[in-house]
């Protein structure tokens, strides 16, 4: 890209605040904390629900940023750089992509439907990439955000376009094909998500279908009801497993071959799947290459070779202390800019590797390709780079610290344990050079359990529960008892990324862990011990003050180490009886603090007993006002201007007019609400899952498991798998009372569950050794695993043990 500014100007409807009329425009970014904004950056000031990119513009201007799309110029800022003033910067990038797609001429393919539109893009473009130079929209960015920032991506050397695009609401997608402006539209299948948006499915299909308002042909299953609605004169490409009028009949023949009728010709494919979602996504990219002129022989050579498709980036521990960035299945330019903004996000160390691929299908020559390349890795900070492939090692040989292997076995064969520890590790690579062998080499060994975390829920759930507040209440969320299982460290990036305010831990070794990963952002201790303060003060931990008793030993510290102003929260005791300040005790801790420059009250807060049962509304309530009476009380007395805050998570959903200036975000952060329609708007974010590690056929009258709790009444199948109560499952779940997921199938728990391991019932499901198994996630919630053994699933979550490794992704 490289486009002079004042281009720009009339094309997004902007009126013009600068100097430097003569810039040119390289790169266009939304992202303030990307290490790749610079001097030729267009930033765009996206204002959304619960953010606004005009917050970030002064920091921008420090780092070199000079060119910015608002939609008002902050007061302080006017002559320090250039600005595009508009009514609306999201419209305003949507207007920039639409006119940067203008400027190519070329096949572009549009893909929408309910399910399957990432894979099909993926497979599409290792169908057709020996063909072409294809730019399609990385991972799934399909949204209206996403789709104009992967269009923005093409370059003259493309000559295919494949891009997604999804929608959840009336009124989206008309500019998301105004942007793609695709030649052949993709119709996959046509499922309940985002029903919610729509007021009947019948809406959902015309709204999807405004992709291709301006497509020729359409690729899609034969259905009448959907091709009534294609506009005139569009052209449906149909296929169907029944329907003769189809203009491609497919007829299964095994349990992976199929034949293929096309016009006067008949041939037979084999797929590499045997589930009904890949199936059909297969036959989809088949259709393309039909209607693209494929011979026979080619795709059938190239379908047999489709593949499994990740779609997230993971954040896995490594050996000696290293944290990995797993994207080991792509190598393309778009998709390296995105992975080395995650792995900012989410580093572990300030020590960055990046092992990297030769990279395919950039549209730049090897040479401009690779000086790009060096680039990006020099303003993240890279410090070492491996890089795998005859031309990544031809021209990045000149990068400090890089070091170059012809091969990934040649990697493997050198592989040297000790040459990696203390570093976070971006793991890049086509599929075609198998990284997933350098994974294995590079991540910690653990059992086969793993707790998958998903960053995407744990950013939904904030939001949501943000869309209860002002815009200026401040937010803390808890990070305690290890991220209530979920791994704090991870979570407490992933909320500096959000620019929450306070994160809150219950005892200081915690908040010292935390320091010692990186995280820089205030913490609060909220269960304080008296031997503890020292290491407080040195890591920067603020203590919760409860007692006078408690007031005085941090008193004591101060003056013994010379603090000034030192920050504290005060807790009041309104009704839960557990830690804090009464109102008798408000004068004595008046007394103390008044005239009193060792410590600063940073905070006055309270905890609700009650808030998430209805019928004690009025004790919550009783709560609230004790809390804003006393609160005052000291405010007036201290002369001081703290942060208040009570509401804890089912406080913000319930009581969210008591906000005061702050809430603390707990257990819905983590996907857990308190009534079944909080939990409706919640992600969740923990998938528990394991492998099936043996099958036994077990006859009438044998038992399974210790004490011959099950006997069986018939014959039936038993897996084992390697998960027991050591791992945090409750022994209550068993005997028949809980259940498992089996290719998503429910797989009942015979017998006792075992230290290390449980037998479920596989008599009825087609299940392997090896094959995945669920034991809470999206189905079984935890709130059901935590309703049937009487307890509640903050328990289940902060049970969860050690040993089972966590693995963080992001979609």
């Amino acid at each position: 890209m490289s486009l002079a500014i004042q281009n720009i100007i009339p094309v997004i409807h902007a009126k013009w605040f600068g100097k430097d009329e003569s810039c040119v425009i390289d790169n266009v970014s939304i992202d303030s904390r990307s290490l790749q904004n610079n001097n030729g950056t267009l930033f765009f000031a996206l204002v959304g629900q619960h953010h606004d990119g005009h917050q970030y513009l002064s920091e921008l201007i420090e780092k070199g940023v000079r060119n910015f799309v608002v939609h008002h110029v902050p007061e302080k800022l006017a002559d320090q750089a250039n600005f595009l003033v508009v009514d609306n910067t999201l419209e305003a990038l949507q207007e920039f992509a639409a006119f940067y797609r203008r400027q190519f001429d070329f096949p572009v393919i549009g893909i929408t439907g309910s399910n399957g539109k990432t894979i099909v893009k993926e497979w599409l473009n290792f169908l057709l990439s020996p063909e072409y130079n294809i730019i399609r929209s990385p991972k799934s960015y399909n949204s209206q955000v996403g789709v104009p920032l992967s269009v923005i991506g093409i370059n003259e050397k493309h000559n295919l376009g494949i891009f997604e695009a999804g929608i959840s609401l009336v009124g989206e997608m008309e500019r998301l094909g105004h942007i793609i402006q695709p030649t052949l539209g993709v119709l996959t299948n046509i499922g309940s998500a985002h029903n919610e948006g729509f007021a009947s499915e019948t809406e959902k299909i015309q709204q999807k279908l405004k992709l291709f308002e301006n497509a020729p042909v359409v690729i899609l299953q034969k259905n009448d009801v959907i091709e009534a609605f294609l506009k005139p004169g569009t052209k449906a490409f149909t296929w169907s497993f029944d329907d003769a009028s189809a203009e491609v009949l497919i007829t299964k023949k095994t349990a992976s071959s199929f034949e293929i009728r096309h016009k006067n010709e008949t041939f037979t494919v084999t797929l590499p799947f045997h589930d009904k979602a890949s199936e059909e996504n297969s036959i989809t990219c088949l259709m393309v290459l039909l209607y693209f002129g494929y011979e026979v022989q080619t795709i059938q050579e190239r379908l047999v070779h489709l593949y499994p498709v990740e779609m997230r980036l993971q954040v896995k521990n490594g050996i000696n202390h290293c944290t990995l960035i797993d994207d080991s299945y792509s190598s393309d330019y778009q998709s390296l800019k995105i992975a080395l903004d995650f792995l900012e996000q989410h580093k572990t160390h300030k020590k960055k590797t990046v092992i990297l691929s030769d990279i395919f299908q950039s549209g730049f020559t090897a040479e401009e390709l690779y000086s790009k390349v060096a680039k990006l890795l020099k303003n993240n900070h890279i410090e070492r780079v491996f890089g795998i492939g005859d031309n990544i090692s031809a021209y990045l040989k000149d990068y400090p610290n890089f070091i170059p292997f012809a091969t990934t076995q040649e990697f493997v064969a050198h592989f040297n344990p000790n040459e990696f520890e203390y570093e976070t590790i971006l793991i890049k690579g086509a599929r075609s050079f198998q990284f997933e062998e350098i994974v294995v080499l590079l991540e910690e060994k653990t059992h086969e359990t793993v707790l998958e975390i998903n960053l995407n829920a744990i950013s939904h759930n904030l939001n949501f529960y943000k869309s209860k507040l002002k815009p200026t209440t401040k937010m803390m969320a808890m990070v305690k008892a290890f991220g209530y299982g979920s791994g704090s460290f991870e979570i407490a990036k992933l909320l500096a990324h959000h620019k929450i305010d306070y994160l809150g831990v219950a005892f200081a070794d915690e908040g010292i862990a935390l320091r010692n990963a990186g995280i820089t952002m205030p913490i609060i201790v909220m269960n304080p011990e008296n031997s503890a303060f020292a290491a407080m003060v040195a890591y920067q931990l603020e203590p919760e003050i409860y007692s006078a008793s408690v007031l005085k030993k941090f008193i004591a510290l101060a003056q013994q180490k010379n603090l000034y102003n030192y920050p504290i929260h005060l807790k009041l005791d309104t009704g839960m009886h557990r830690l804090g300040f009464e109102e008798k005790d408000l004068d004595e801790l008046i007394g103390l603090l008044k005239n009193n420059n060792l410590v600063e009250v940073k905070s006055i807060f309270s905890h609700l007993s009650s808030s998430d049962v209805p019928e004690f509304r009025e004790f919550t309530l009783g709560q609230i006002q004790k809390f804003d009476v006393w609160s005052s009380k000291l405010i007036s007395a201290l002369n001081i201007e703290p942060i208040r805050h009570i509401l804890n998570t089912s406080g913000i959903y319930n009581f969210a007019e008591y906000q005061f200036d702050m809430v603390r975000l707990g257990i819905g952060l983590y996907g857990v609400g308190n009534d079944a329609e909080e939990m409706q708007q919640l992600e969740n974010v923990g998938t528990l899952k394991t492998i099936i590690l043996q099958i036994k056929d077990i006859p009438t009258g044998d038992s399974v498991g210790y004490s011959r709790k099950f006997r069986a009444e018939k014959p039936i199948r038993t897996a084992t798998i390697p998960i027991g109560y050591a791992d945090g499952i409750p022994r209550r779940w068993g005997n028949e009372k809980g259940y498992v997921l089996v290719n998503h199938q429910k797989a009942r728990i015979v017998g006792n569950i075992c230290m290390d391991m449980l037998m479920i019932d596989v008599t009825n499901i087609a299940c392997e050794e090896g094959d995945t198994v669920t034991v809470f996630g999206k189905s079984p919630r935890v709130t059901e695993l935590a309703e049937v053994v009487g307890t509640i699933p903050y328990e289940i979550l902060t049970s969860i043990s050690h040993r089972v490794k966590r693995v963080f992704y992001k979609e």
